[in-house]
């Protein structure tokens, strides 16, 4: 990995950090916000010390959290099925959570508290189904199998969905206040729900990179390079959805993280896993962290939803470091 791509992500981060934390409704010095991260004399008023440290501050690192983790997932999913267009949600997770989330709000008396354990369950059991039915009638799992088998879940489990709110009609507004995403209830026990689950998951596939690299020529020549690509594939996918479903029961369905941020480090980093995995971490939660910090300004006081937000962001910027890439100038 370029050290100067290193330096660029770990500054990324803190930049999109003392920014979500610096601005919004209440204005604030940036360096003074640094330096209260910091434990340092900051000048700021008891007041605005409490707004930065137990308003703004866990919203900022969920998303920080979660950025990383739909990004790294991305990657991993993009070397695995050995296309650079795959996204976390390729295998049915994102339906799977709609669905849980759907059930727990329409069904359920715990109201918000129920959705993320139910939506973490759906997209559990909807990664369950697509293994299960991609290896229906073959001996053996491949990518191709895997991904028709996660479109087939997908549909089924989005039309069980459309069929539940139209049923439900009142919950409709709900709904989909959590399929366009939001981090705007985040709290503590959301960073400390995702944490395991992202840092275990992080370990796993950071340090299967070499193993990518791999993969990448083909299971053939793999092989005969020593290493096992059904294993090391089934365990990145363990890994990757389960990353997966946990960001998105704390968050909602957020798009283009997954699949904008590996893929622009892909174009300017290079093609070696062992440095697009890290870099996708640092990036994609800076990206997921401005996105919010976006959701919050442009229409303030209220908010837009943050999955909207990374759309409208996301595919612009995808296409303006393409022409860039194209044109040689990085």
């Amino acid at each position: 990995m370029k050290l100067r791509w290193l330096i660029a992500g770990l500054a990324a981060v803190a930049v999109a950090m003392v920014a979500g934390l610096a601005l919004g409704p209440l204005r604030l010095p940036p360096v003074a916000v640094a330096l209260e991260l910091l434990h340092l004399h900051s000048g700021l008023t008891p007041r605005e010390a409490a707004v930065v440290t137990e308003l703004r501050l866990p919203r900022v690192v969920l998303a920080l959290l979660v950025g990383a983790t739909l990004a790294l997932a991305g990657g991993c999913y993009q070397g695995v099925f050995r296309n650079p267009l795959a996204d976390p949600y390729l295998l049915g997770v994102a339906a799977g959570a709609g669905l849980g989330a759907t059930v727990a709000i329409a069904f359920t008396s715990k109201g918000g508290a129920a959705v993320p354990p139910a939506a973490f369950a759906g997209a559990l059991v909807a990664v369950v189904l697509t293994y299960l039915l991609g290896a229906a009638g073959t001996r053996y799992r491949t990518p191709a199998t895997l991904i028709l088998a996660g479109v087939a879940v997908t549909s089924f489990l989005t039309a069980v969905q459309t069929y539940l709110q139209q049923r439900n009609a009142e919950t409709i507004r709900e709904v989909y206040s959590w399929l366009f995403g939001r981090l705007g209830t985040a709290g503590w026990h959301d960073v400390l729900l995702l944490l395991p689950y992202a840092a275990v998951s992080t370990a796993v596939i950071v340090a299967h990179g070499r193993s990518l690299d791999v993969l990448a020529v083909g299971d053939e020549e793999a092989a005969s390079l020593g290493a096992n690509p059904k294993r090391t594939r089934y365990i990145l996918i363990v890994a990757a959805s389960l990353a997966t479903a946990a960001a998105v029961a704390v968050s909602g369905l957020i798009a283009f993280v997954g699949i904008i941020v590996p893929h622009t480090v892909r174009l300017l980093a290079g093609t070696s896993y062992r440095a697009i995995l890290p870099l996708s971490a640092l990036f994609g939660g800076a990206f997921l962290a401005l996105a919010d910090l976006a959701a919050r300004l442009v229409l303030a006081p209220a908010e837009v939803p943050i999955g909207v937000v990374t759309a409208l962001l996301g595919a612009p910027f995808f296409i303006v470091v393409m022409r860039t890439v194209r044109r040689g100038s990085v």
